[in-house]
């Protein structure tokens, strides 16, 4: 299928064959009929894509910040290859789109197949979105004033918080699209409205719905016009639908409010606000957040909890069916709206209006009907990105496929393989964008959103994980179930029922190849550290991680889904202790400080052969001290690793520094033992009772 993507680099608008995406648990798969692109919004896209680097930062300070951080803890060379990363990724296009039900995932009983659906879907020809997300079509309303639908819901979300009531004198800054529905919207509620703009054509349309207007372009005096339309009273509330860099719409906003009066910004504008504008009339201001509740909150987009009705009335969903409900009673009108209409192949001639000078309004997509028939659509999940043939299985390269291709799969992973010299065949990811992306970069003959396919596929070595944690434990079975040697990205797996599953299904295998990530046991530095240790009595080991906040949302912070951040992330502490120790943990323990995420804490563990360490794994930090440092007190020396790249040594005669020009956390060496076990077909470089017991410690101290 095909979809619209920009180049975040050059701003570039791109229309590429991706794999098919998947329906999964609570989400829905549609056959996309039309999709409206959102000028206003997507135009500040094209034009952070076309700016130069300095106007990228520019435009993004607090990213700046961040980069500079990056720079004096990990290094030049590091950092700049992540910025390039970023730069380098495609960013899908659109959220207004409609279409037909191809199929349903688990859990999603709203909906059928069939039942035509206006979403918040990107500009392709099959999308996969949450059930949330999606709102039927009344049968009266056509598929062109569909693709309004989440237009409107923001503008109706704006209006919301607004609280308008009858005959109230409102005022709406910028009539584009959004602002031209919030005239509609604020008429049916029965105000009084006036429309503020600088284009003629946009006053006339808002005046035909009945507004009055201000031509900022010919020198009206909003002020002035304001306070006779508001009969000397001010403006009961304005509504800010205008993007722009200039604060000056909220200044008008603010001088226009009567006292006590409501500011809603809904759109995008520059915000150093006069206190004294405020102050005196008490205003009470507030920014709208898209559609309405539920936006961005995983738990109602993502896993489908809906909020209680009787709480949360207006849903985004509630907001998408009261807009769908208004064009079906003719409350609101959206056919004078649509100013272009582009097929789907010339998707970048559209997006030249948008950046361009041609006035324009609502653009509409059109699809072609060429996946109307599910059977063929839910085929097209892997696209070919070369002609290679077919893999050559006596070839000394391991033929290596990847299951995920997410940022760290694509900056790290998937460049460690390939200086490792191994043959890249398919890579997949859920929606198929960064897999096609990562199979252009590196090289890999496929692209795909079927993991199942690939675990079958008998041209496939050896197979790379680097998904959402819940889904370890499963393609570990599944891959020893086919045989396959598989590397996952830490950890193993969330719960002790699925390392006692995969521990059964291990001994049942034949020659089984099971690979935990644990890069830093095979970074150059510790392993230098592993040599000077070696004949050494017991050690005290200080592990220091300056891990950062995370958000109490984020998925890694989900027990069900990222297993806490002990399980995701400290499990590489863990091992790392373990391996410079040489053998098992015999006991451990947690010091946690109280805190609503709990990921600032202090682990003890004991080793087998006495020795003792300590993981401080602090998320209160600040992003500007380096992440992680590593003590070793062994037999009156010291060795000290700072960030993997500065090694000194106190009280060694035969040792001083090791130090890096650049970061090196093992990645490549890590690979590179992976695929010589796949070549040779012996076992793990990593024994699996190490990868047992640290993924037993790590869950019992979660």
């Amino acid at each position: 299928m095909r979809q619209v993507l920009q180049n975040l680099k050059t701003g570039c608008i791109e229309l590429a064959e991706i794999p098919c995406p998947r329906a999964g648990t609570g989400q829905v798969l549609i056959r996309t009929t039309r999709s409206l692109i959102s000028a206003g919004t997507e135009r500040m896209l094209l034009e952070f894509g076309s700016a130069g680097l300095i106007g990228k930062t520019q435009q993004q300070p607090d990213k700046v910040r961040l980069v500079l951080d990056k720079v004096r803890t990990d290094g030049v060379l590091s950092t700049v290859r992540a910025v390039r990363h970023k730069l380098d990724q495609p960013l899908p296009l659109g959220y207004c789109n409609v279409g037909v039900v191809m199929e349903l995932g688990a859990g999603v009983s709203s909906f059928s197949i069939g039942d035509r659906i206006a979403c918040n879907g990107k500009h392709a020809e099959v999308v996969s979105v949450p059930m949330h997300l999606c709102a039927r079509i009344p049968d009266d309303v056509s598929d062109d004033q569909a693709a309004f639908t989440v237009v409107g819901a923001v503008a109706l979300h704006g209006i919301r918080l607004a609280r308008p009531t009858m005959g109230e004198a409102i005022a709406v800054i910028g009539l584009g699209l959004i602002g031209q529905m919030t005239v509609q919207l604020l008429r049916a509620h029965g105000c009084r409205v006036l429309g503020i703009d600088l284009d003629r054509a946009r006053l006339a349309m808002a005046r035909t719905d009945g507004a009055e207007t201000v031509n900022l372009a010919a020198g009206d005096d909003p002020i002035a016009i304001s306070d006779t339309f508001s009969r000397a009273r001010g403006m009961d509330a304005v509504i800010v639908t205008a993007t722009t860099r200039s604060s000056d719409p909220m200044h008008q906003a603010a001088r226009m409010c009567r006292k006590r009066g409501r500011i809603v910004l809904v759109g995008v504008t520059g915000l150093e606000l006069s206190r004294d504008d405020f102050f005196k009339k008490e205003i009470t201001f507030q920014v709208s957040c898209s559609y309405g509740p539920g936006r961005y909150d995983p738990a109602y987009e993502e896993k489908g909890r809906d909020y209680p009705i009787g709480y949360v009335r207006w849903t985004e969903q509630r907001n998408f069916e009261a807009i769908l409900d208004l064009m079906a009673a003719g409350r609101l009108q959206v056919q004078p709206l649509i100013s272009h209409r582009f097929p789907l192949d010339r998707a970048e001639a559209a997006y030249q209006v948008v950046g361009g000078g041609e006035p324009s309004m609502g653009i509409l997509l059109e699809y072609p009907t060429l996946c109307a028939n599910p059977d063929v659509s839910l085929r097209m999940r892997r696209v070919t990105l070369k002609s290679a043939g077919s893999v050559n299985r006596t070839n000394a390269s391991p033929a290596i496929a990847f299951v995920g291709s997410g940022n760290h799969a694509a900056g790290v992973l998937i460049p460690a393989f390939t200086a490792a010299g191994g043959s890249l065949v398919t890579v997949a990811s859920n929606g198929g964008v960064s897999a096609i992306h990562a199979g252009r970069k590196y090289g890999f003959r496929h692209a795909s959103t079927d993991s199942d396919a690939i675990l079958a596929d008998p041209s496939v070595d050896a197979v790379v994980v680097a998904t959402r944690h819940d889904s370890h434990a499963g393609l570990v079975l599944q891959a020893l179930a086919a045989g396959k040697p598989i590397f996952i990205e830490k950890p193993l797996c969330l719960t002790l029922e699925e390392l006692t599953a995969i521990e059964s299904a291990y001994a049942r295998a034949e020659r089984p190849l099971v690979m935990v990530g644990f890069n830093r046991r095979f970074a150059p530095q510790v392993t230098r550290i592993k040599a000077l240790l070696a004949g050494t009595g017991p050690k005290s080991f200080v592990m220091t991680v300056n891990a950062g906040a995370s958000a109490i949302d984020h998925w890694t912070q989900d027990p069900s889904v990222g297993g806490g951040r002990i399980i995701g992330e400290a499990c590489h502490f863990v091992d790392l202790l373990r391996f410079l120790a040489g053998c098992p943990v015999a006991c451990r323990g947690k010091v946690e400080m109280t805190s609503a995420t709990g990921d600032t804490l202090t682990l003890h563990l004991r080793f087998e052969e006495g020795s003792i360490g300590t993981v401080h794994y602090f998320a209160n930090g600040a992003r500007a001290f380096p992440k992680e440092r590593l003590e070793v007190f062994v037999d009156g020396k010291v060795l000290q690793l700072d960030n993997f790249r500065k090694l000194r040594g106190f009280g060694w005669q035969s040792f001083r520094r090791m130090n890096l020009w650049r970061q090196d956390k093992g990645h490549n060496a890590c690979a590179a033992a992976f695929l010589r076990a796949v070549r040779s077909g012996g076992p793990s470089p990593i024994p699996f009772e190490d990868i047992v017991d640290v993924s037993r410690t790590t869950i019992a101290l979660a």
